[in-house]
């Protein structure tokens, strides 16, 4: 599902990656640990899209995301990947469900093809009470929760997770950890997580360790 070749990423003087190689299997959890500063979350936007490494080669479900530009990255990006960030970043003028729907109508789809979708997904999350909720009526791993929803709407290939219970007790960080893998089992999405949770890392199918720019 990702293929990932020598991806080398500097910024001015300092070498972030050297020369990193990466797969990870359809339907596998694995997480990425690390000291901070040394390239987890550099990587992980490399790979998903939102940057560009200075040279590698990138391939996701067997796409080469480097050569696609303009509208053609903006599709593949709203239909092939998902994004949780260690911080929600919902709406705070939208609902949760319509949190949820905004990646389907960018995507072109219908407000009730929209719908339907994001409530059998927040159903599958506990969240069918709280679907007409603001985010500030959320509790934060409510929120996170529907961050998550709205990660897969459009049922990407692969959901990239960038510290997603860093901002979470440990209750919620369990609870968030758990439903990883019930995504996993129930939808078999693949996921890449950095993170610096230990307890997440070890549940993973694969913990890589990045030190020096390196796995």
């Amino acid at each position: 599902m990702i293929k990932a070749g020598k991806i080398r990423k500097s910024f001015g003087s300092l070498k972030v990656l050297d020369g990193v190689d990466l797969q990870v299997a359809k339907g596998e959890i694995v997480s990425i640990v690390g000291a901070s500063g040394a390239g987890k979350t550099t990587l992980l936007q490399i790979i998903g899209t939102l940057d560009k490494p200075d040279s590698g080669s990138i391939a996701l479900d067997g796409t080469e995301v480097l050569s696609l530009k303009g509208k053609k990255l903006a599709k593949f990006r709203n239909s092939q990947i998902g994004f949780v960030f260690q911080f929600h970043h919902l709406l705070p003028e939208f609902t949760a469900i319509e949190n949820v729907c905004i990646p389907a109508f960018i995507a072109g789809k219908s407000k009730s093809e929209a719908s339907a979708k994001a409530m059998e997904i927040l159903g599958f999350l506990g969240l069918s009470q709280r679907l007409g909720h603001k985010p500030n009526e959320l509790s934060g791993g409510e929120q996170q929760r529907v961050a998550v929803a709205r990660a897969l709407i459009n049922d990407p290939a692969v959901v990239f997770a960038d510290e997603p219970s860093g901002n979470l007790d440990s209750v919620s960080s369990k609870e968030l950890h758990n439903l990883f893998f019930s995504l996993r089992d129930k939808f078999q999405q693949t996921f890449l997580i950095a993170t610096h949770n230990e307890t997440l890392a070890n549940m993973s199918d694969r913990k890589l360790i990045i030190k020096d720019g390196v796995i």
